[in-house]
């Protein structure tokens, strides 16, 4: 097969994978805000989408560390082909499928290294890994940016209680509701700026291994734009069954706890992408909304659902890089094999997006929210609220003056008769 068209069959893949962790990934920055009533679910999305596409922009340092540090590639490495990436992207997309239809929060990025790192192995030994990388700029802050985000959710949303000082009383917080606007934005920018940079490491990595880009140049801007693009429709499309889980699953979410997840989870991926650590957005987000929710007293917490967000996260990496290995596998037998891959591929993510279908989850049930529990309403919103109760109780009682003067009169009618 003709070198080129494996390469742009790579970059159409590379992109669908982007455009899944865009759906993947949305409930990130704004589940909780749809949960408190913040922002309508439609409108959240569109924010979500067109913050993704501007954060593309930022940056390419996460890019750079994917495409020059993770798979030991061009002179001195190992070589790595673009059927062997072509491989590892089935494993990411097909791990990303399973995931969200299970509606589990799982690691895309996790899921493309894993699926890369499999295929590399079997592709061209266990030399091809750059372990050093992988363990620095994966691994470690894998384990360490939950904790660190769910800390430092924990602390601040305990700092925004403490200032407020009526914990017991959410309705008086319609100023939080307005800053879920402003953090799930920024959560929205940073996972932008983060994970829209994982695929352009990718094409970059595929088009150093075709030696169509030689490995000292950086990410070209044709590929900002299309995974700025990829991703950004992805995201608008929206994740309704992970916004359901990170939204109301976890914990009972108020627009207190909310601000203080997403600012923590702004703060810390930012920070991430700026050094150029590949975090997992998932990741984050889940572990500020788990702190979020042990900051404020009386708060539970589904420890279940939170067991099985943290079982996915540790299965993601060995899982697809188990289907990146067998698609590498088989791959090695050549045009043969890389159709055998692209068909069975495409089958398994039609029949599991099919599967999808006979229990669709819509933005309309996405979250189902108590007003008067976890909507945040302004002063004005509960003066209405307040009128009409009021307006209520009217109605009700003058309907049951209305019924004891009709009994009143028949039983007058009965006993002149007698």
């Amino acid at each position: 097969m003709d070198i080129t068209l494996i390469v742009v069959l790579v970059i159409a893949l590379a992109l669908f994978f982007d455009f899944t962790n865009g759906f993947h990934d949305t409930a990130n920055a704004m589940a909780t805000p749809i949960a408190t009533g913040a922002m309508k679910p439609t409108v959240a999305v569109s924010v979500a989408a067109v913050l993704n596409l501007v954060g593309a922009f930022l940056s390419t340092a996460v890019a750079t560390s994917i495409s020059h540090g993770l798979i030991n590639e061009g002179p001195g490495g190992v070589a790595i082909s673009p059927e062997m990436i072509f491989a590892g992207l089935i494993g990411a997309v097909v791990w990303n499928m399973i995931t969200w239809l299970r509606g589990l929060p799982s690691s895309s990025s996790h899921a493309l290294f894993g699926g890369l790192i499999g295929a590399a192995i079997v592709g061209a030994g266990f030399d091809s890994v750059n372990y050093a990388a992988l363990l620095t700029v994966v691994i470690i802050p894998a384990f360490l940016s939950p904790v660190i985000a769910s800390l430092v959710s924990l602390l601040a949303t305990r700092i925004a209680y403490r200032i407020t000082r009526r914990p017991v009383f959410p309705n008086e917080r319609g100023g939080f509701r307005i800053g879920q606007i402003f953090t799930s934005s920024m959560v929205s920018l940073a996972h932008g700026t983060n994970d829209a940079q994982k695929t352009m490491g990718v094409i970059t990595l595929t088009l150093i291994a075709s030696g169509a880009q030689s490995a000292d140049q950086g990410v070209q801007f044709w590929v900002v734009v299309a995974c700025a693009l990829a991703i950004a429709l992805g995201t608008y499309t929206g994740g309704w069954r992970i916004i359901r889980t990170l939204g109301s699953g976890i914990t009972e979410i108020r627009a207190t706890q909310g601000f203080a997840a997403e600012a923590s989870t702004a703060a810390t991926i930012l920070a991430s992408s700026h050094l150029g650590f590949a975090l997992s957005t998932t990741q984050v987000s889940s572990g500020s909304i788990i702190g979020a929710g042990l900051g404020r007293r009386g708060s539970k917490i589904q420890w279940s659902t939170a067991g099985k967000i943290v079982i996915a996260w540790f299965i993601t990496l060995p899982a697809a890089a188990a289907v990146g290995a067998v698609a590498s596998g088989i791959a090695r037998f050549g045009v043969i094999g890389l159709v055998i891959d692209a068909v069975v591929g495409a089958i398994v993510i039609l029949g599991l997006y099919l599967w999808s279908l006979r229990k669709p989850h819509e933005h309309a049930s996405a979250i189902e929210i108590d007003v008067a529990a976890n909507a945040v309403l302004t002063r004005k919103e509960q003066r209405g609220l307040q009128r009409k109760k009021r307006a209520e109780a009217v109605a009700a009682r003058r309907a049951e003056l209305s019924r004891e003067r009709t009994l009143r009169r028949m039983a007058g009618r009965k006993g002149g008769r007698r």
